[in-house]
């Protein structure tokens, strides 16, 4: 039988469901009330879903209020591990691999061990690892927290259309690009492969004359689509076959995903280093010589966008994040 990492490639994927769906939210309703200093969120900057919850917490200025642990890009069969820590266990919470702070929550939990998760650091057990909720709950729960001039990344008054939109991507590129890059027979690839370039069409048009996805801000829309773009050269058109063309020969892909780049919050919280070794090297079942590519060239994502012709204001009536946090800095080796 083909186990661990080995078994991408050989057979249908299918992304499995939020098994922890409790929220933590500011009535605790769930058993979880927010509270400033109890929750870790783990993420690895790899994974297009964890980077969801690091735009997000950056942002909305939650560092304070919800401390950040990065899994090492490189997982072996028990998953994300914290190599990247002293002595190889996560500070805050004094574990080695995630899926401890799993068994500690359920033991012999069946499924696999995924980020984004927040952990409860008193008892060391997981909250959830519900990534679809997650953000939202950051955006609308965690709002005593908020910076000053934090945007309103999921206003109220959009919602309806910042879910339809997002549905969307989510269906036929955020999960479709993996459908491709796992497939096992050539229809199956086929099929996912259509819809990936079917949604980045219509993506184009849509964002032609409009410098975000919905309104005239960042929303929650455009964090999701940004973590797949930013990853599309590096990885999704080569090791993942979606190769019909790059972001970069799509010129208002491109810009559009080079604006939001250069915009604090979004470009400062992506490791293409640990993108490029974790799908590299991670999914030996479908690049068993576990060689990683040197390029592509990342000095373009520096170069002007001219997406501010199209007028928006990112951050609505709110401001910039500030600067990064000295111990939460992209190594050099992962920017342009």
């Amino acid at each position: 039988m083909v186990v661990g990492n080995r078994a991408y490639g050989t057979k249908a994927f299918k992304r499995s469901r939020s098994h922890f769906a409790d929220r933590i939210t500011a009535d605790g309703r769930d058993g979880w009330p927010v509270a400033a200093g109890r929750y870790r969120l783990v993420i690895s900057r790899a994974c297009p879903w964890a980077s969801r919850a690091v735009i997000s917490r950056r942002l909305l200025g939650l560092e304070d209020a919800l401390s950040l642990a990065i899994a090492d890009p490189i997982q072996d069969d028990r998953s994300w591990r914290f190599t990247l820590d002293p002595g190889g266990r996560d500070p805050v919470l004094g574990i080695r691999f995630l899926g401890e702070a799993y068994d500690a929550r359920e033991s012999g939990y069946p499924g696999g061990v995924s980020v984004p998760a927040i952990v409860d650091v008193p008892s060391k057990r997981l909250v959830t690892n519900d990534f679809q909720q997650i953000t939202l709950d950051l955006a609308t729960e965690w709002t005593r927290f908020h910076r000053d001039g934090a945007p309103d990344l999921y206003p109220e008054a959009l919602r309806d259309e910042i879910d339809d939109v997002m549905r969307g991507v989510y269906e036929d590129l955020n999960n479709r690009v993996y459908r491709a890059g796992f497939a096992t027979n050539q229809k199956e690839y086929e099929e996912a492969y259509t819809a990936v370039f079917d949604r980045l069409e219509w993506l184009s048009e849509r964002l032609a004359d409009r410098r975000y996805l919905v309104a005239d801000t960042i929303t929650e829309a455009d964090i999701r689509l940004f973590t797949t773009l930013v990853r599309f050269d590096a990885v999704y058109h080569g090791h993942f076959k979606c190769n019909r063309r790059k972001l970069t020969e799509d010129p208002v892909l491109w810009a559009y995903t080079r604006d939001l780049y250069q915009t604090p919050g979004f470009g400062d919280t992506v490791d293409f280093d640990h993108i490029k070794r974790h799908y590299y090297l991670v999914h030996s079942g479908i690049n068993p010589t576990g060689i990683v590519p040197l390029g592509p060239d990342l000095a373009g994502w520096l170069a002007p966008h001219g997406r501010e012709q199209l007028g928006g204001r990112p951050f609505g009536d709110g401001t910039p994040p500030g600067p990064v946090r000295a111990d939460e800095e992209v190594p050099l080796a992962g920017r342009p």
